[in-house]
This record gives C-alpha cells, sequence and structure tokens, in this order.
C-alpha cells in the first residue's frame, strides 16, 4: 500500500470525476492510497462508480459526533499537549471544525503509519491538511484546479499559508503553473504541473453522422460555463437558417433561468437541457455530435475554467472544440488545429466557429481528428497518474 493518502471534501462527486479518474487509475496500478473524505455525497446523479472503489472511503464524523471523539481522545491522552492548546485558542472561530477534522484523520494515519496526505482544490480539504501537518508528523500536498486559486475565498488559512505550508502543489495548466509560481515565487520550486487525464480507451470516435448536426455542450449550469452565450449563438444560428440540434448537459443553479432564455429565444426544440447523465452516457453523446462547445467566461467573482475535463473528453472522442481563450483553455484547444477559440462572452464569433464546423464536415473531421491525437500524447491518466505518484512523498 501506498504511504500516503487522499483527503477530499467530498468523495465521489458527479463536479469532479477527475478526482475519482485518478484515484480508480491508480487502483487499476496496483496502488490503493487510503481515502478519506469530509463530507457524504448526497443528491448525486448516478454514476458509474466501482463498488470497491467507493467501500474504500472513509467518512468522517458529522459535528456532533466529530466534536464527541476529539473530546474522548483528548480524555485517554492520546492528544499532544499543543493540539488540544490549539483547539483551545482556536475555539469557535469560523473553520474551527478544520481542526477537529484534522485531529481526526491525523489519529487514523498514525494507526495507519501513513506519512502524507494529498487534497484536491486548495480549499476545505487542503486546510484540513494543514492542520495535520501542524498536529501530526504528517506532511500535505494538495492539487490546485480553478477558482480556488483564480478566485480564492477568504479565509484566515488561505491559499498564501497553504502553499507555504505544503510539501507540493500540483496544479493542472502551464497557464496556472505560470500564475501561482509568479505569485508565490519563494515557493516556486514545489509547485507542478501535472495534466489531469483519461481513460482514453473508453471514448468512441464521433462519426458525424448526426441529421440534423449535432452540437453538444457539458458542464455545471453556473456563469463561468457561458452557456447563456451558447443559446444566443443558437439563435443566431437559427436566423441564418441553419438546421441543428444543441444538447447542453448538466445540472446547477441556473437552469430555470437557461430554461426561460430557451424559450424566449424560440429555441424550443433546437435545444435540450437533459440535465446531468451518467459518464457512459455522456461518451455515447460526444460519439454522435458534430461539435463541441464550451463557452466558458470570467464570472462576476473572477472566476473561470482552467482545464475542464468535459474538452479533454470531446477530444478523445475525436470532435472538434469551440471554446473560449481563458485559463488553460489554449493549452487543450489549439486555434484552427484542433478547434477554435473565440473571445469571452461573444455569441456572434462562437456562431461563426459552431456554422463553421456543421457546414464543413471535412474541416470537422481534420480538426477533430488532430484533437485526438493531442489528447493522446497528454491527457492519457496512465502516464499523468505516475507523473503525479514520482513527486508525492511516500508513493
Amino acid at each position: 500500500m501506498a504511504n500516503f493518502a487522499y483527503l477530499f471534501e467530498r468523495f465521489p462527486s458527479f463536479g469532479q470525476t477527475f478526482c475519482y479518474r485518478e484515484v480508480a487509475e491508480l487502483a487499476r496500478q496496483g496502488i490503493a492510497p487510503p481515502i478519506f473524505s469530509i463530507r457524504k455525497p448526497k443528491d448525486e446523479p448516478p454514476q458509474d462508480w466501482d463498488e470497491r472503489i467507493v467501500e474504500r472511503v472513509h467518512y468522517l464524523p458529522e459535528q456532533e459526533d466529530l466534536l464527541r471523539e476529539v473530546r474522548r481522545a483528548s480524555k485517554k491522552g492520546e492528544l499532544a499537549g499543543e493540539i488540544i492548546a490549539a483547539l483551545d485558542e482556536w475555539g469557535r472561530r469560523p473553520d474551527f471544525l478544520r481542526l477537529y477534522q484534522a485531529v481526526d484523520v491525523g489519529l487514523h494515519l498514525q494507526t495507519l503509519g501513513i506519512r502524507h496526505v494529498h487534497a484536491h482544490f486548495a480549499g476545505m480539504a487542503a486546510r484540513t491538511g494543514f492542520w495535520i501537518d501542524k498536529f501530526f508528523p504528517v506532511t500535505f500536498s494538495f492539487t490546485a484546479h480553478a477558482n480556488d486559486i483564480f478566485a480564492p475565498r477568504d479565509f484566515q488559512i488561505g491559499l498564501d499559508k497553504l502553499v507555504d505550508a505544503a510539501r507540493l502543489i500540483v496544479t493542472e495548466t502551464d497557464y496556472a503553473e505560470r500564475l501561482l509560481r509568479e505569485r508565490f515565487s519563494d515557493s516556486a520550486n514545489r509547485i507542478q504541473r501535472i495534466y489531469n487525464g483519461l481513460d482514453l480507451t473508453l471514448f468512441k470516435r464521433a462519426d458525424f453522422s448526426s441529421t440534423p448536426p449535432l452540437i453538444v455542450a457539458v458542464g455545471r449550469l453556473i456563469a463561468k460555463k457561458g452557456f447563456a452565450d451558447l443559446l444566443r449563438a443558437c439563435r443566431l444560428l437559427m436566423e441564418r437558417g441553419q438546421s441543428f440540434r444543441c444538447e447542453i448537459v448538466g445540472e446547477g443553479p441556473l437552469e430555470q433561468e437557461l430554461r426561460e432564455q430557451i424559450v424566449q429565444l424560440d429555441l424550443e426544440g433546437r435545444v435540450g437541457l437533459p440535465g446531468a447523465k451518467p459518464q457512459h452516457e455522456i461518451r455515447e453523446l460526444l460519439a454522435a455530435a458534430t461539435v463541441f462547445v464550451m463557452p466558458s467566461v470570467i464570472d462576476p467573482d473572477g472566476g473561470m475554467d482552467n482545464l475542464p475535463t468535459v474538452i479533454m473528453e470531446a477530444m478523445a472522442a475525436g470532435l472538434p472544440v469551440v471554446s473560449t481563450s481563458i485559463g488553460g483553455i489554449p493549452e487543450m484547444v489549439i486555434q484552427n488545429e484542433t478547434g477554435f477559440l473565440v473571445s469571452p462572452g461573444d455569441a456572434a464569433a462562437l456562431a461563426g466557429a459552431i456554422e463553421k464546423m456543421i457546414n464543413d464536415r471535412l474541416l470537422a473531421r481534420k480538426l477533430g481528428q488532430a484533437g485526438h491525437e493531442r489528447a493522446q500524447r497528454l491527457f492519457s491518466i496512465e502516464k499523468n497518474v505516475r507523473a503525479l505518484c514520482a513527486l508525492l512523498p511516500g508513493s
């Protein structure tokens, strides 16, 4: 067994399939680190999770049980004096549960002989890892993704403290690596880029036979995904007499607003919002598509996409991609080579790029083939997980 453990805020989660895939690939390679999850998934759409992986997850107790267990450990003399002092000093200040969760996980890690813990996102799990590092002879690292570094929330243990204390900081694009190294120059040598990965063998290749042409988008229905721009682009395509069908797969707080926009733009019958779908159904939809669209924007809080996994999935299926030039997206979508990039929020440019794809199947196939080859080179989960293991202490 690897001498490191995973700590997640919630595992497994539909919105973070890249985390599950990483753990599953490690299992395929014969590496089974313990998995801790602060929260249990709830109200999640059905997925194709491997029960053997789910059964390995240790879910932390709810608040009252957690406090009771830590008090019991303290009375039994299992906690060092500095841990008890830190709990007392922190009191009920915001984020106080992270300290108690650190005690719970840390005691388990000591029992298992684990000396390192890795979290995903510079968020709740990483902040818990920070305190594990303070309380126990256990180092921590984390993978930073998108909003957690582009628009970090204001916590006393913020991104600066996490970066300063972590043994390793992984991020998933060259763009994010440069940003972090410039901002935290003293920690630059501990910041490494490793792309997310996919099991590329699972994806059927698109055959471009859909009639009418099928436009597919996948993602949470939130502002930074830019789906309102895609709807405006669809309206422009309709006004130009283009035949098409558009499916926007996902769920989220903007669902009702997008449904109302579909009605306002007279797009009923052309644009569907089928909700979240399990991975095998998404793969089927990609194989049936003509073009994949990810119209990402920067949201009002500064949040934005970094390396949307769904773009990798579309490339694995051999689809051309139309997206926007923000975050790490240009590292995936190469202009006029694997797809087209437009400025965020430019619905007219988005419509023009989509129109090229649905009117020129030969071009769509050519760009899709180049995207498939790029995915093979950069986004193989087997290679990328090996790269991560080479960096993690104890792996």
